[in-house]
């Protein structure tokens, strides 16, 4: 049987359906984001995505490919970033702490997912999450206090059947949208917006092209305000 922390892992890893927020004020000078009175750097993003770029040269020699775009590393590592911060937030509003332990136990939980798939830790991170090698302590740290708020909810019992996992979903990503909600977490347009139907950093629209010329529609409409 799976646990629930190597289903978390998968999840989150290879899929990457993270909880985002984004609300309105002006970004810092020199920001790519900003979360309440602090900043994530463009520089520190630009040294990030240098990370998981020389990731990609190093697994392209082994002949792993990324799984996701290449050209959107900046958003993917954007979101990442603010994920950290959103989750760091949730633990603070619920006063929840996490042991070195607690992060050890994730990362290892880690290894063994990227271990079946016959490729090291740092490997599987950046190829089918786009997760920068050097942010494996912060990944564990996330996955750490998402496992300590779910047995919270839970009582460490896994609900049995579909309608209790999707309730129990729900009222994580509840929690999720008022941690971000709190951050008042504002990306420069630089890098993008923060869209809430699919949680993830997406394009910011240019009003002009979209009024030169019709674009389709997307299969979703976007949600760029917190739904909560």
């Amino acid at each position: 049987m799976r646990t629930r922390t190597s289903m978390r892992v998968a999840a989150a890893v290879a899929v990457g359906g993270l909880a985002l927020a984004a609300c309105g004020g002006p970004v810092k000078m020199g920001a790519a984001a900003t979360t309440g009175q602090q900043r994530i750097s463009t520089a520190t993003l630009t040294s990030e995505v240098a990370n998981l770029n020389a990731a990609y040269q190093a697994n392209a020699k082994k002949g792993v490919k990324p799984q996701r775009p290449a050209a959107q590393a900046p958003q993917q590592v954007l979101t990442w970033l603010l994920t950290f911060r959103i989750y760091d937030e949730l633990a603070r509003l619920h006063g929840i702490s996490v042991t070195p332990t607690a992060v050890h136990n994730q990362l290892t939980e880690l290894s063994t997912q990227a271990q079946q798939q016959k490729l090291t830790t740092r490997t599987y991170v950046s190829a089918a999450g786009a997760v920068p090698p050097d942010l494996l302590p912060q990944l564990g740290r996330y996955f750490a206090i998402l496992t300590a708020f779910e047995v919270r909810l839970d009582g460490g019992t896994q609900p049995a059947g579909q309608a209790a996992q999707q309730a129990l979903q729900n009222r994580i990503a509840h929690a999720q949208c008022l941690a971000a909600k709190n951050l008042d977490i504002t990306v420069n347009p630089q890098f993008g917006q923060f869209d809430y139907a699919s949680y993830s950093v997406i394009p910011a629209t240019s009003k002009l092209a979209a009024a030169a010329s019709p674009s389709p529609k997307p299969s979703s409409k976007p949600k760029l305000a917190p739904p909560c």
